[in-house]
Order: C-alpha cells, then structure tokens, then sequence
C-alpha cells in the first residue's frame, strides 16, 4: 500500500510537470518579438506611417488608450487621435528608452518604459505601460496608458 501510494505521488509529480514545462511561455523568444513590435513602431512613426503603426494595436473596440485625465476607447478611436495630434506638419520623432518588458504568459506580456518625441522646437517626454496579446497576426497592444 504505502509503495502504491509513492508510486502515485511520483507520477502525480511528473504529469504536473509535464504539463507546467509544456506550457511555459518561452520569455526570451517572447520578448524578442516584442521588442521588435516596438522596434517596428518607432521605425514605422519616424517615418510618419501612421496607417502601419496602427497595425501594432488591436484592432478592435475593446482596446483602450489612456493618457492624462483622458480614455479612449476602440481602435478607431486613436486612429482618430493620432491622425488630428500629428499631421499636417505635427509630426514629431519616436523614440522608446528603458523598456522592461514581462511575459506572464505564452500570449500575455506588459511593457514598461519611457516615450520620447521631440521636434526641432519641442520635446516631450513620459511613461507608458503596454499591455500586448498573442494573436494569430503576433503580438499586438491591447491597452496602452502613457503619462
């Protein structure tokens, strides 16, 4: 009985861990796909895309957006900011700095970090925190809040 019973407790064990190992996220494949989403937005800002920078965020009317004492809520929504905030010669260089990025699971992660845009004139500066979900299409920003 008391060998049945280590018997059921050892392979208890290893199908537990089975299951976590086999479902663990991979971070670093993860985060490096994030960064490049990142990377994709300044690249794809700068050069004043903004139709490919909205293909960073979901593109539904759940995402949501907030910065100051302001929510937006859907993607059309921010579509719509960005397009009357930085058109028209508005447009300003993106950059990101001191990013840190956390995989909570294999299709859920936030980032952390710092915005910059600056024009000849002008700079700006703030945090933001992302939050991005694995989709079919990659990684994609599905609530974003900047200050």
């Amino acid at each position: 009985m008391k060998n049945s019973v280590i018997l059921l407790v050892i392979v208890s064990l290893v199908i537990l861990m089975t299951y976590c190992c086999e479902f663990s996220p991979d971070i670093e494949e993860a985060e490096n796909e994030i960064t490049a989403v990142f990377d994709q937005f300044k690249v794809l800002w700068n050069d004043e895309n903004l139709e490919e920078v909205m293909e960073c965020f979901w593109n539904s009317e759940k995402f949501t957006f907030q910065s100051g004492n302001k929510r937006l809520h859907g993607w059309d929504a921010l579509y719509s900011r960005y397009k009357e905030g930085f058109t028209g010669g508005k447009w300003r260089i993106l950059n990101f700095t001191d990013m840190e990025i956390k995989v909570l699971s294999n299709d859920i992660a936030y980032v952390l970090g710092r915005w910059q845009l600056q024009s000849e004139d002008s700079s700006e500066e703030g945090l933001f925190t992302s939050i991005l979900l694995r989709m079919p299409e990659g990684w994609r920003i599905v609530n974003d809040h900047s200050s």
